[in-house]
Protein backbone atom coordinates (compact mmCIF):
# COMPACT_ATOMS: atom_id res chain seq x y z
CA UNK A 1 0.00 0.00 0.00
CA UNK A 2 1.40 3.40 -0.90
CA UNK A 3 1.20 6.31 1.46
CA UNK A 4 2.16 9.61 -0.12
CA UNK A 5 0.85 12.70 -1.82
CA UNK A 6 1.64 14.62 -4.95
CA UNK A 7 2.83 18.20 -4.67
CA UNK A 8 -0.55 19.43 -5.86
CA UNK A 9 -2.15 17.85 -2.79
CA UNK A 10 -3.68 14.81 -4.49
CA UNK A 11 -2.96 11.20 -3.62
CA UNK A 12 0.25 9.61 -4.85
CA UNK A 13 0.05 7.93 -8.20
CA UNK A 14 -2.36 10.45 -9.70
CA UNK A 15 0.06 11.19 -12.48
CA UNK A 16 0.91 14.82 -11.63
CA UNK A 17 3.71 16.24 -9.54
CA UNK A 18 6.50 14.54 -7.65
CA UNK A 19 5.60 11.94 -5.06
CA UNK A 20 6.44 12.86 -1.48
CA UNK A 21 8.33 10.11 0.39
CA UNK A 22 6.33 8.36 3.14
CA UNK A 23 8.75 9.54 5.84
CA UNK A 24 8.19 13.14 4.75
CA UNK A 25 4.42 12.66 4.74
CA UNK A 26 4.65 11.41 8.33
CA UNK A 27 6.39 14.65 9.34
CA UNK A 28 4.01 17.03 7.56
CA UNK A 29 1.42 17.09 10.39
CA UNK A 30 4.21 18.08 12.79
CA UNK A 31 5.25 20.92 10.48
CA UNK A 32 1.65 22.07 10.24
CA UNK A 33 1.24 22.02 14.02
CA UNK A 34 4.44 24.04 14.44
CA UNK A 35 3.38 26.58 11.81
CA UNK A 36 0.00 27.00 13.48
CA UNK A 37 1.76 27.61 16.78
CA UNK A 38 3.99 30.28 15.18
CA UNK A 39 0.94 31.93 13.63
CA UNK A 40 -0.92 31.86 16.95
CA UNK A 41 2.02 33.68 18.52
CA UNK A 42 1.75 36.40 15.87
CA UNK A 43 4.67 35.23 13.76
CA UNK A 44 4.64 36.21 10.09
CA UNK A 45 8.01 34.76 9.08
CA UNK A 46 9.94 31.79 10.40
CA UNK A 47 13.38 30.37 9.69
CA UNK A 48 14.25 26.77 8.98
CA UNK A 49 16.24 26.74 12.25
CA UNK A 50 13.25 27.90 14.32
CA UNK A 51 10.75 25.60 12.64
CA UNK A 52 13.08 22.61 12.82
CA UNK A 53 13.67 23.20 16.54
CA UNK A 54 9.93 23.25 17.18
CA UNK A 55 9.45 19.98 15.29
CA UNK A 56 12.55 18.19 16.53
CA UNK A 57 14.30 17.64 13.20
CA UNK A 58 17.43 19.15 11.67
CA UNK A 59 17.15 22.29 9.54
CA UNK A 60 18.57 20.31 6.60
CA UNK A 61 15.86 17.66 6.96
CA UNK A 62 13.16 20.31 7.16
CA UNK A 63 14.41 22.10 4.05
CA UNK A 64 14.56 18.81 2.15
CA UNK A 65 11.03 17.87 3.22
CA UNK A 66 9.59 21.25 2.26
CA UNK A 67 11.36 21.17 -1.09
CA UNK A 68 9.01 18.34 -2.10
CA UNK A 69 6.18 20.86 -1.75
CA UNK A 70 8.01 23.36 -3.93
CA UNK A 71 8.78 25.59 -0.96
CA UNK A 72 12.37 26.74 -0.55
CA UNK A 73 12.02 29.88 1.53
CA UNK A 74 13.97 33.07 0.85
CA UNK A 75 17.61 33.31 1.88
CA UNK A 76 17.99 35.81 4.71
CA UNK A 77 14.21 36.06 5.11
CA UNK A 78 12.92 32.56 5.76
CA UNK A 79 9.44 31.17 5.17
CA UNK A 80 6.18 33.06 5.00
CA UNK A 81 4.19 31.32 7.75
CA UNK A 82 0.71 31.74 6.24
CA UNK A 83 1.81 30.66 2.76
CA UNK A 84 3.77 27.65 3.99
CA UNK A 85 0.92 26.59 6.25
CA UNK A 86 -1.45 26.56 3.27
CA UNK A 87 1.09 24.59 1.21
CA UNK A 88 1.34 21.93 3.91
CA UNK A 89 -2.43 21.82 4.37
CA UNK A 90 -2.89 21.35 0.62
CA UNK A 91 -0.27 18.58 0.53
CA UNK A 92 -2.08 16.82 3.37
CA UNK A 93 -5.37 17.08 1.48
CA UNK A 94 -6.84 19.55 3.97
CA UNK A 95 -7.69 22.29 1.49
CA UNK A 96 -11.21 20.87 1.61
CA UNK A 97 -12.98 19.68 4.75
CA UNK A 98 -12.74 15.90 5.27
CA UNK A 99 -15.84 14.20 6.62
CA UNK A 100 -15.36 11.48 9.23
CA UNK A 101 -17.60 8.71 10.60
CA UNK A 102 -16.72 7.11 13.93
CA UNK A 103 -17.71 3.48 14.47
CA UNK A 104 -17.73 2.16 18.03
CA UNK A 105 -18.99 4.60 20.65
CA UNK A 106 -17.52 3.12 23.82
CA UNK A 107 -15.25 4.95 26.26
CA UNK A 108 -12.59 5.63 23.62
CA UNK A 109 -15.21 6.53 21.02
CA UNK A 110 -16.75 9.05 23.42
CA UNK A 111 -13.38 10.63 24.05
CA UNK A 112 -12.55 10.89 20.35
CA UNK A 113 -15.99 12.27 19.48
CA UNK A 114 -15.43 15.08 21.97
CA UNK A 115 -11.81 15.68 20.99
CA UNK A 116 -11.45 19.32 19.94
CA UNK A 117 -8.43 18.53 17.77
CA UNK A 118 -10.61 16.94 15.08
CA UNK A 119 -12.40 20.12 13.91
CA UNK A 120 -9.33 22.23 14.65
CA UNK A 121 -7.35 20.18 12.13
CA UNK A 122 -9.90 20.60 9.33
CA UNK A 123 -11.98 17.47 9.81
CA UNK A 124 -15.71 17.25 10.39
CA UNK A 125 -17.07 14.41 12.51
CA UNK A 126 -20.39 13.84 10.77
CA UNK A 127 -21.70 10.56 12.19
CA UNK A 128 -21.43 8.07 15.04
CA UNK A 129 -22.33 4.38 14.63
CA UNK A 130 -22.59 1.56 17.16
CA UNK A 131 -24.10 -1.92 17.39
CA UNK A 132 -25.10 -1.71 21.07
CA UNK A 133 -28.84 -0.99 21.37
CA UNK A 134 -28.13 0.75 24.70
CA UNK A 135 -25.95 3.26 22.88
CA UNK A 136 -27.93 3.68 19.65
CA UNK A 137 -30.16 6.74 19.81
CA UNK A 138 -28.11 8.51 22.47
CA UNK A 139 -26.46 11.82 21.70
CA UNK A 140 -22.69 12.22 21.90
CA UNK A 141 -20.88 15.43 20.93
CA UNK A 142 -24.10 16.71 19.37
CA UNK A 143 -24.58 13.65 17.13
CA UNK A 144 -27.19 10.93 17.50
CA UNK A 145 -25.60 7.47 17.47
CA UNK A 146 -26.85 5.48 14.46
CA UNK A 147 -27.37 1.68 14.40
CA UNK A 148 -24.71 -0.51 12.78
CA UNK A 149 -27.15 -1.90 10.22
CA UNK A 150 -27.40 1.62 8.73
CA UNK A 151 -23.64 1.97 8.26
CA UNK A 152 -23.71 2.08 4.45
CA UNK A 153 -26.62 4.54 4.45
CA UNK A 154 -24.86 6.76 7.00
CA UNK A 155 -21.72 6.93 4.85
CA UNK A 156 -23.76 7.75 1.75
CA UNK A 157 -25.92 10.36 3.50
CA UNK A 158 -23.03 12.18 5.16
CA UNK A 159 -20.45 11.88 2.38
CA UNK A 160 -17.87 10.56 4.85
CA UNK A 161 -14.64 9.39 3.21
CA UNK A 162 -12.66 8.66 6.39
CA UNK A 163 -13.62 6.30 9.21
CA UNK A 164 -12.33 5.94 12.75
CA UNK A 165 -12.71 2.43 14.19
CA UNK A 166 -12.82 1.83 17.93
CA UNK A 167 -14.58 -1.52 17.68
CA UNK A 168 -13.49 -4.83 19.23
CA UNK A 169 -10.87 -6.66 17.17
CA UNK A 170 -13.28 -9.50 16.48
CA UNK A 171 -15.55 -7.33 14.32
CA UNK A 172 -13.05 -4.80 12.98
CA UNK A 173 -12.43 -6.53 9.63
CA UNK A 174 -16.14 -6.95 8.92
CA UNK A 175 -16.84 -3.31 9.77
CA UNK A 176 -13.87 -2.20 7.66
CA UNK A 177 -15.13 -4.24 4.68
CA UNK A 178 -18.54 -2.61 4.96
CA UNK A 179 -17.03 0.86 5.19
CA UNK A 180 -14.87 0.29 2.12
CA UNK A 181 -17.86 -1.06 0.18
CA UNK A 182 -19.76 2.10 1.14
CA UNK A 183 -17.04 4.35 -0.28
CA UNK A 184 -14.67 5.09 2.62
CA UNK A 185 -11.05 5.41 1.41
CA UNK A 186 -9.23 6.08 4.68
CA UNK A 187 -9.44 4.17 7.95
CA UNK A 188 -7.90 5.06 11.30
CA UNK A 189 -8.21 1.99 13.50
CA UNK A 190 -7.67 1.57 17.22
CA UNK A 191 -8.68 -2.10 17.06
CA UNK A 192 -5.78 -4.49 17.80
CA UNK A 193 -6.14 -6.33 14.51
CA UNK A 194 -4.41 -6.15 11.11
CA UNK A 195 -6.97 -4.95 8.59
CA UNK A 196 -6.93 -6.04 4.95
CA UNK A 197 -8.02 -3.41 2.45
CA UNK A 198 -7.84 -2.92 -1.34
CA UNK A 199 -4.97 -0.85 -2.79
CA UNK A 200 -7.00 2.35 -3.07
CA UNK A 201 -7.72 2.43 0.68
CA UNK A 202 -5.26 3.65 3.33
CA UNK A 203 -5.19 2.29 6.87
CA UNK A 204 -3.45 3.85 9.84
CA UNK A 205 -3.36 1.77 13.02
CA UNK A 206 -3.00 3.05 16.57
CA UNK A 207 -2.22 0.25 19.02
CA UNK A 208 -1.74 1.85 22.43
CA UNK A 209 -0.89 -1.43 24.18
CA UNK A 210 1.84 -2.23 21.65
CA UNK A 211 3.35 1.23 22.00
CA UNK A 212 3.43 0.83 25.78
CA UNK A 213 5.12 -2.55 25.37
CA UNK A 214 7.78 -0.98 23.15
CA UNK A 215 8.40 1.70 25.79
CA UNK A 216 8.66 -1.03 28.43
CA UNK A 217 11.19 -2.88 26.25
CA UNK A 218 13.44 0.17 25.99
CA UNK A 219 13.09 0.90 29.70
CA UNK A 220 14.10 -2.66 30.53
CA UNK A 221 17.11 -2.44 28.20
CA UNK A 222 18.27 0.79 29.85
CA UNK A 223 17.84 -0.74 33.30
CA UNK A 224 19.81 -3.83 32.28
CA UNK A 225 22.59 -1.67 30.82
CA UNK A 226 22.78 0.32 34.05
CA UNK A 227 23.13 -2.86 36.12
CA UNK A 228 25.86 -4.27 33.89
Amino acid sequence: MRWGVDVDGRRAGSGRGAQVPPATVARLPRYLRALEAVAAEGGVLTSSDELAARVGVTPAQLRKDLSFLGSYGVRGVGYDVAHLREQVRAALGLADERRVVLVGVGNLGHALANYAGIPERGFALVALVDADPRVVGTTVAGLVVQPADRLADVVAETGATIAVLTTPASVAQDVCDRLVAAGVVGVLTFAPAALRVPPHVDVRAVDVASELQILAFHEARRAAAGEA
